[in-house]
């Protein structure tokens, strides 16, 4: 008799918001937003039934602007990848963001509908076959499209659980065809500081970087986001393209990437290069390794006021635990 062991990040399917009525959400919201069924919406519109500014943020865009991407969406979900909690509100996951491009308070997601999402351009560079830019639309048509749902994990101690839409890492490195002798992918994203006022801040190591080893790059965890709730990425989430990389905190995940670098080097990362010794290069989760001025052992959930006892690497573990093996003495891997 074969026994299958549950693996700690999974959950029952019933426990996940059925795709019928997630499918049915999305096509209900399109309709408030056209005029015909403002009255009466009550909770079903979730975040945006307050204003038609919050329907314009969960499209991704301001205002009667139309994502050129939205007829992609929503996408099949991945079943691999499961939760061990409900989801969280979009309006919560879609209004509570750090976006430091724009500002430093959470509620940036007012400034951060000032970024223009057409033309995008992606570079693709450093040590490859062939370097490229692609258009964004250009890429977003060479990429397997999925939804996968992840928990997200903030060095600042509080968490959520989103429906990222998007592409394995893995299918952007197969595409760019690293040479053997690439050891990191170095990410970058926009600067315009005429779009983005926080990036006038001189004090700060502007553009944003972020790295992955090429291991991590190719792990199957490591996800570009394109999409979220079954639509295009908002821009305070980081639209186009922002990395998810569930295991680690989230100010690993960088936000509207622009540039995809491989590299021998090791980057210097934005927080890193801030303060070293409270944001390290790898900022794995770990519970047991407290942040210089606060505890990591416990997470506050987006949206409640429960706490949750935080799991190393996030609960992902079976995934990227032997990435690490053999490291920990050589290597500040949780901070």
């Amino acid at each position: 008799m074969l026994l299958r062991i549950k693996k700690g990040w999974e959950l029952p399917e019933s426990a996940a918001t059925p795709e019928s009525l997630y499918l049915r959400r999305r096509d209900f919201i399109k309709t408030a937003a056209a005029g015909s069924l403002l009255l009466g919406a009550g909770g079903l519109l979730g975040a945006c039934d307050d204003a038609p500014s919050q329907t314009a943020m969960a499209e991704g865009g301001a205002v009667g602007e139309a994502d050129p991407s939205a007829h992609l969406y929503p996408v099949e979900r991945n079943l691999r990848y499961r939760l061990d909690r409900d989801l969280t509100d979009e309006r919560d996951a879609t209004t509570y963001n750090n976006f430091y491009e724009f500002g430093s308070s959470k509620t940036i997601h007012e400034k951060a509908q000032q970024l223009p999402l057409r033309p995008w351009n992606v570079a693709i560079s450093g040590m490859v076959e062939k370097p490229m830019t692609l258009d964004i639309d250009d890429l977003l048509s060479k990429m397997p499209l999925e939804e996968r749902l992840y928990r997200h994990r903030c060095v600042e101690a509080w968490s959520m659980a989103v429906p990222w839409s998007g592409f394995p890492l893995r299918a952007l490195v197969d595409l760019a065809q690293p040479l053997s002798s690439a050891k990191y992918l170095k990410m970058v994203t926009f600067q315009d500081s005429d779009v983005a006022p926080g990036q006038k801040a001189a004090w700060y190591p502007w553009p944003y970087v972020e790295g992955l080893t090429m291991a991590e790059a190719r792990n199957d965890l490591a996800f570009i986001a394109t999409g979220l709730y079954g639509k295009p990425i908002p821009k305070q989430n980081g639209a186009p393209l922002r990395l998810a990389v569930p295991w680690k905190y989230g100010f690993k995940s960088l936000k509207s990437i622009v540039l995809f670098e491989f590299t021998d080097k090791k980057p210097l990362s934005f927080w890193e290069e801030i303060q070293g010794s409270e944001y390290g290069f790898w900022a794995n989760v770990n519970p047991e390794v407290s942040h210089p001025r606060w505890s990591q052992a416990s997470e506050r959930v987006l949206g409640t006021d429960e706490r949750v006892p935080t799991l190393l690497y996030n609960g992902y573990g079976e995934f990227v635990a032997d990435l690490y093996s053999g490291m920990e003495k050589s290597e500040r891997l949780f901070m």
